[in-house]
């Protein structure tokens, strides 16, 4: 048991005078160190329960008999390049442009809810969704978004663009490095139509 012992003896006042002795105060800490340790426990207990949120991404199940081509193979026909650049603005492409001779129709577009790149990303899904039902794709074709962030671009734009994927139930998508040649077309796209 813990305890604060505040013990005075009795003296004397003067000569003949007798004075009671002064009895000793004690304080009983048990029931402070009985606090402490639920104090303790009750912070602990409640910061296990406060998680870190992240954006949760699946990753696709890897088949041990599929060739790494079969697996890094895009079709042109179900790709749809995205490429994020300053300003909250999105550069987007058919294909995957690896065509140098044909460059791609570049066009350009925001996150706004009329106009933006979820109308784009939808007409995108049932364009190749008819060619499915049409029999020009096969059933494991579907449609295929590639999202590539510029050196100028936001964070905010990577997960508004993560989240048009979930929105859109766009189930094959890659955030990819930009190269060379699509900074070409974001620049060729901003001189076309007087962007700065």
């Amino acid at each position: 048991m813990a305890e604060l012992d505040t013990s005075g003896g009795g003296h004397k006042k003067g000569p003949g005078v007798k004075k009671g002795k002064k009895l000793s105060t004690r304080i009983d800490l048990t029931p402070m160190v009985d606090l402490g340790f639920l104090l303790i426990t009750f912070f602990m207990f409640t910061t296990t329960l406060a998680k870190p949120k992240t954006m949760e991404i699946n990753m696709p199940y890897k088949d041990p008999n599929m060739k790494l081509d079969d697996l890094t193979k895009i079709k042109d026909s179900v790709a749809l390049t995205v490429l994020l650049s300053k300003d909250h603005r999105i550069y987007y492409y058919e294909g995957i442009g690896s065509d140098p001779n044909k460059p791609p129709d570049v066009k350009v577009t925001t996150f706004k809810a009329k106009g933006g790149i979820r109308d784009e990303i939808i007409s995108k899904k049932n364009r190749v969704d008819a060619m499915k039902r049409s029999g020009e794709l096969g059933p494991k074709d579907f449609t295929a978004v590639l999202i590539k962030p510029d050196t100028n671009s936001t964070y905010s734009d990577v997960v508004n663009i993560l989240d048009e994927m979930s929105i859109n139930d766009i189930t094959v998508y890659a955030i990819i490095d930009i190269s060379d040649v699509d900074q070409g077309f974001i620049k060729q796209t901003e001189a076309a139509n007087g962007i700065k």
